[in-house]
Order: C-alpha cells, then structure tokens, then sequence
C-alpha cells in the first residue's frame, strides 16, 4: 500500500478537533517564557531551515521556547554541575529541528560498535509519534525512539527486537565549550507503515501546521560507568517505572507545528 505524504491521510488514529493552537506570542514575535510541564509545546515555523553546525545562531531559533530536560527518568538524584539541559524545536514541511543544550561534567562514548549497548553511552533521544496516537512502540513503528550518539550514528529497535541504524532519519551535529554541548538535529518524520524490508517504499512525511505530533527529549548520561547513571527526561512520567518512552508513545507530550504567518513579524 502506497505511503501518504499527509499525517491525516497515513494515520488518523485520532481526531483534535478541540486543540487550542492558537500561541501566546508578544509583540516581538519571542514566544513567552516556558510553558508549565504537560501543556503542548508550540513549535514555530522555520521559514529557512537551520545550519546543522552545533553554533544555534539561525534566526528560526529565536522564535522558539526553552523548555528544560529535568525529569529524572533512571538514576539517582544529581546535581546541576553534573547534569542540567534544555531544547528547543522548530519546523519546516519536510523535518523537526531540535536544539539541544546540555550540561554535563563528563561525556562519554564507549561502545564503538552503535549496535552495542547504545543506551549506555552519553546520547540525545528524541521520541516522535508522528500521529499523536500513543500506544506501544517497543517493536514496531507505531512510534520511534531515537538514540542520536556522539558520532552521529542514530539507533532504534526494530521489529525483530534488535536495533537499527537509522542515520538518514536524523542528522545532527555537536559541539563542545567547556562543559555545555549544544546539539542541533534534524528529524524526519515515518509513518507506522514503514517497512524494512522495502526501504525504497518509505517516504517521509509531510509536517503540517496544527497537526499534533507526540513528542518527547531525552539525555542518557554516563560518567565512564559500565551503565548509564542518569537518564533525564522532558516529560512527567506517572509511576515507579519512569523508563517507558521506548516502550510506550502514551508517555509523550504533544508538539504542535504552528504556521510562519501566525507568527507577527518584528
């Protein structure tokens, strides 16, 4: 079956019809401060889309909100010095860009093999569930979770449980001033569709405006430990067991595209 190019036409799991898109804009066109945990993140459009360079001097920056990495997913408590960060995210039509900027005393890489125990490496994870209909994801494509490591290489599981590289889904790039990496991505969102075994039939979908996705950010943290220490989170997780984003798409927040014209000009 041919993929759609249109998130309502792939997957029309749900319907939101009631979502308030309408953004809380000032004057200057600076999105007011960060929104409370829980309530949708308002994406603003990027009319030119970001250089990949880890510098986060574009333009389409500006626009968008902070929002912080301070849920404590796996681990135990930490302090600022080891561990803090923050994203932001904007759009265009053919991908999410995410920025990223995260503190951290120690970064480390491992596992040479990105096949090989990637959560246990330093790496941004950036959940997306293009149609917002939640749901399990541990081995299928109903949502993805990617592991975005230091040397590019971007991990999830597949559905013969084992994990894949998925490096023409996301682009990324970092860079390093003193303990602060900043990250920029680009992500390009599939359908639950998606097939392995016809890669040529997998086209990437179209992003929207008012078109909710879900969308979570993560950082697994290790300071030269066999394992991960620390794995922070962007949304509240209910429950002992906070470590389900690879397995649930439930526990995502929403990401709302919002439209360039919806933006006032400066």
């Amino acid at each position: 079956m041919q993929q759609s190019m249109s998130f309502g036409a792939a997957r029309g799991k749900r319907i939101w019809n009631a979502l308030v898109v309408g953004p809380a804009i000032l004057g200057t066109g600076a999105f007011v401060g960060a929104a409370p945990a829980g309530h949708p993140y308002q994406a603003p459009q990027a009319t030119t889309a970001p250089v990949l360079d880890g510098r986060a001097d574009d333009a389409c920056w500006a626009r968008a909100e902070w929002r912080p990495l301070d849920q404590r997913w796996v681990g135990p408590p930490t302090t600022a010095a080891d561990f803090s960060g923050r994203y932001k995210v904007v759009w265009t039509p053919a991908r999410l860009y995410v920025l990223a900027e995260i503190t951290d005393d120690k970064v480390t890489d491992t596992h040479a093999d990105p096949l090989d125990k990637w959560w246990d490496d330093d790496c941004l994870e950036i959940f997306v569930d293009p149609d917002h209909s939640g749901g399990g994801h541990q081995y299928n494509y109903n949502a993805w979770a990617y592991h975005v490591a230091l040397d590019g290489h971007v991990v999830d599981m597949g559905p013969d449980q084992k994990g894949h590289l998925f490096d023409s889904h996301v682009q990324s790039k970092h860079r390093r001033q003193g303990q602060v990496t900043t990250w920029e991505t680009s992500v390009a969102l599939y359908a639950d569709t998606y097939n392995d075994q016809h890669p040529a039939a997998n086209k990437p979908l179209t992003i929207r405006a008012g078109q909710p996705i879900g969308f979570a950010l993560a950082y697994c943290d290790n300071d030269n430990s066999p394992e991960r220490e620390n794995f922070f989170g962007s949304e509240v997780v209910a429950g002992d067991d906070k470590n389900r984003g690879w397995i649930d798409a439930g526990i995502f927040g929403t990401l709302v595209p919002v439209a360039a014209q919806a933006n006032p000009r400066r």
